[in-house]
């Protein structure tokens, strides 16, 4: 229920950024490249937090530590709504708000994965990692689609408002919640932090080479195919001719298209190796961006940016569970910011692609990057023969 809250601030957030900095600069030549970054921003923090995140949370109680940080984040947001209300906001003040959330973001983000595998027994860590990933895809499902609704009666206030109450309730549901499987640790907080940092990398880069591999190999959905979703108010703009309730309706999808792979992972599990899914969801998620990128009209849009979620998140979830069922807990906050720190490089793609975009059209910026994600998963299945054997 926390993650369930706190992941529809996030796609509330991700919707509202990027209407509003692109009503703020419509008469700007650079519009395309900052409505894409402005979503990219969150993930920018990663590269510098997202390791210690991850330290933090070997060394502290974690469920305490999400809560702190929730509660900043309610008092942020509430700010920033009046900011936007009283009509004096411009596009920096976006650039700054988001940045400030991302870094929250980025700790609570590897936080609030581990502490999923400190509720439930280790045979039960797949379904429950993918039952997680429905708060992912389901709230990416209710936040743009009431969130684009109420930009375009309301304005962007009220998103910004609502977003404060997301974060509030996820402090508030946090407060009860019991970690029975959580492992005490003496040893950690006598070796400095950097020693910590370095003690998990040595494990991926020593014993467990198969994590390194799969993190690598999250650069293609994490890195280069997730900017798709920042392009979502041009392309809506751009090829379908439509508003910001129907950016909210393709953004929406794309919840629907991962929560159809949650719903599944849990009930029937994978069938085969979870190292293959990984790869085959990458390139069916890069096929289905290039379809998406030359789709004119509105149903088949929805249709293929679905499909696209859907291995997307087919990947995701087949690549955290194979991860936490190799690590030990004492170590499972550090590599699970590990696993994450590739999200990190997202606002560098985002301002690739952003340039692209102005450079060319958003078709031919989609259309690069379905086909770059094809060619590098084709590539990756040959040479990762570890992430193949997988299970």
């Amino acid at each position: 229920m926390a993650n369930f809250f706190a992941n529809s601030a996030q796609w509330l957030q991700l919707l509202s950024v990027g209407w509003l900095v692109r009503d703020l600069t419509d008469s700007f030549a650079t519009s395309g490249l900052l409505v894409v970054t402005v979503g990219g921003m969150t993930t920018l923090p990663t590269l510098i937090v997202g390791p210690w995140a991850g330290v933090l949370g070997d060394r502290v109680d974690r469920r305490k530590l999400v809560i702190t940080l929730q509660s900043f984040m309610t008092c942020a947001a509430l700010v920033f709504a009046l900011v936007v209300s009283s009509g004096h906001v411009q596009w920096w003040h976006t650039y700054i708000y988001v940045l400030v959330s991302g870094i929250c973001w980025s700790t609570t983000l590897t936080v609030r994965q581990t502490l999923v595998a400190n509720t439930v027994p280790k045979e039960a860590l797949v379904n429950a990692y993918a039952a997680n990933t429905l708060t992912i895809t389901g709230t990416r499902i209710l936040g743009p689609f009431v969130g684009g609704i109420l930009i375009s009666t309301l304005g962007f206030g009220w998103n910004f408002t609502i977003e404060a109450c997301f974060y509030a309730a996820t402090v508030l549901t946090l407060i009860p919640m019991k970690t029975p499987y959580y492992q005490e640790r003496t040893a950690n907080s006598e070796g400095s932090p950097l020693a910590n940092l370095i003690e998990g990398i040595q494990y991926i880069r020593k014993q467990e080479r198969v994590i390194l591999n799969l993190i690598l190999l999250g650069l293609i959905p994490n890195v280069l195919l997730h900017p798709v979703w920042f392009m979502l108010p041009v392309f809506t703009v751009d090829v379908l001719h439509r508003n910001v309730e129907v950016g909210g309706y393709l953004l929406a999808t794309t919840g629907a298209g991962g929560l159809i792979s949650a719903l599944a992972i849990a009930s029937l599990g994978f069938g085969i190796n979870r190292g293959l899914v990984c790869i085959f969801s990458i390139m069916f998620a890069a096929t289905t961006t290039i379809l998406f990128a030359h789709s004119q009209w509105l149903f088949l849009a929805i249709i293929f940016i679905g499909a696209m979620s859907f291995g997307q998140a087919n990947f995701r979830t087949s690549s955290s569970t194979l991860i936490q069922s190799l690590v030990p807990d004492q170590l499972r906050g550090r590599i699970t910011s590990l696993h994450m720190y590739s999200q990190g490089f997202v606002f560098m793609s985002s301002l690739a692609v952003g340039w692209l975009v102005d450079l060319t059209t958003v078709v031919v910026a989609l259309t690069v990057i379905g086909s770059a994600g094809l060619v590098l998963g084709l590539i990756s299945y040959m040479i990762l023969p570890r992430v193949r054997d997988a299970r």
